[in-house]
């Protein structure tokens, strides 16, 4: 493993897969839940149920692809061959997701029908962006073990992942209005959106080389994952980032709504993302240049407590003051939004490489089967629960205006329930032991052992 600077073509070539990849978390953050429930007509219960179906098989399938990856031997590395296999299948899935079964089999189709569809084909989307994205992530900590190489490294990713979020929020909705209604126009959201997670996939399987050579795997499935779970420091940063993800994707999730029902300006709800991304674009190298200042740890933290803060503000003062003041707000919650990018990939690395010092296996599949399926269960559960809220408080789609308990529910969403979780997360976060000096002493402490096994560290 290099602990040497990357080249800037490692650093672009690895970061590239992730503008594909957030293209998929904000598809799923952002319209899928929206689509279900307005384009398709599926009850917001049942999307939230099919949608939460994807993401318990997810905690079996996770798992699995990580500790298969880990144990891959091919001229290729160990992580590459998964990426280049189920690229195209994730292209697929992802316009089957975004074709309305009522464009195959006509009008009236059943809830039970609609239902059944989203679930299955939700599950093959999943299990494609897993065998994608679960070696990718893997892939990072690999390339290099310097602690502040690997904030920057992450800081490359998280840029081409702002753009992608950028796409996925401020296009989306323009691509569908493309075409001449909204089941045609969501299919071509589909290609389009497919595509790019295909092209960008394959951009990193064939610009990045893996190391060569890492240490046997000895343990088996059961044993390796009892020692992810012995890991408190990646514990407390799982914990952090699964409450992180339920936080984000109930905002993104709320937003279109809170525009359409509360505002009354559904056309702005895209400007808002576009702010919100953006600004925190702009604010990832900043986060970067903070962590050699402060560590990673509080400039996490503080991005935390600026986007509870910015949430509070809309929800106490955005529905009387209006349209451009919250988009006001969302530029400031976007410079919270920049600091949360690349900051927890950063962490969970150095967590990784504890594991190592304790073990004297690099099983980094394995841990990070577990973090994707992190942060896909904090989708699905925001999203579940937010399907089951809307439904019990009265909401109806496409009338105006809602109910005043449904829309007491999309006030709550976007202010006090998205700010309690990420302070929630905040509260874990101060839990979290590695800072800079610990990780050298980890460092040293992997040296010793690599030299008493006699393994020569590449330089």
């Amino acid at each position: 493993m290099e602990d040497k600077k990357l080249p800037i073509g490692t650093k672009l070539g690895y970061g590239v897969c992730d503008f594909g990849g957030n293209l998929f978390f904000t598809a799923t953050a952002f319209v899928l839940m929206n689509y279900l429930t307005d384009t398709v007509g599926l009850a917001a219960a049942l999307a939230g149920i099919a949608l939460m179906v994807g993401r318990i098989w997810d905690a079996f399938y996770d798992p699995v692809i990580g500790f298969i990856s880990d144990r891959t031997k091919s001229k290729m590395g160990r992580r590459r061959p998964y990426m280049l296999g189920a690229s195209i299948p994730l292209f697929v899935a992802v316009v089957l997701m975004f074709t309305n079964p009522s464009l195959i089999a006509g009008a009236g189709v059943s809830q039970m029908t609609l239902f059944f569809y989203a679930m299955v084909v939700y599950v093959i989307l999943c299990t494609a962006y897993s065998t994608v994205n679960i070696p990718y992530c893997a892939l990072g900590p690999e390339l290099t073990a310097d602690y502040h190489e690997r904030t920057s490294l992450n800081g490359y990713r998280f840029g081409f992942a702002a753009v992608g979020t950028l796409l996925g929020a401020g296009a989306a909705l323009p691509i569908v209005a493309l075409a001449p209604d909204k089941n045609q126009g969501f299919v071509l959201l589909g290609l389009i959106f497919g595509g790019v997670m295909l092209i960008s996939a394959l951009v990193t399987v064939f610009s990045v080389k893996e190391p060569a050579e890492h240490p046997e795997q000895t343990m088996g499935f059961v044993e390796t994952y009892k020692a992810v779970f012995k890991n408190k420091p990646y514990l407390l940063i799982l914990a952090t980032y699964i409450i992180h993800i339920l936080g984000i994707t109930v905002a993104s999730a709320i937003v279109i709504y809170y525009f359409k029902y509360i505002l009354g300006d559904e056309g702005a709800t895209t400007l808002a993302m576009v702010i919100l991304i953006v600004t925190g674009m702009i604010f990832i190298p900043v986060s970067v240049a903070m962590s050699k200042r402060m560590g990673k740890k509080l400039v996490y933290g503080i991005g935390f407590v600026v986007m509870a803060v910015m949430l509070m503000i809309i929800f106490i003062f955005g529905q009387t003051m209006g349209v451009t003041f919250t988009l006001v707000m969302m530029f400031f919650a976007g410079t919270g939004f920049g600091l949360l990018y690349a900051m927890p990939f950063a962490i969970v690395s150095d967590a990784i490489e504890y594991d190592y010092l304790c073990t004297g296996e690099r099983r980094e599949g394995a841990f990070f089967g577990i973090w994707t399926w992190g942060l896909k269960i904090g989708q699905a559960l925001a999203i579940f629960l937010m399907g089951v809220t809307l439904e019990a408080m009265g909401y109806v789609p496409n009338i105006m205006p809602q109910s005043a308990s449904s829309q007491l529910a999309i006030t709550l969403f976007l202010g006090p329930i998205s700010a309690g979780l990420f302070l929630l997360a905040a509260v874990f976060l101060y839990f979290y032991p590695i800072t800079e000096q610990r990780y050298k002493e980890i460092l040293a402490g992997i040296a010793e052992m690599e030299a008493k096994k006699g393994i020569v560290p590449k330089t």
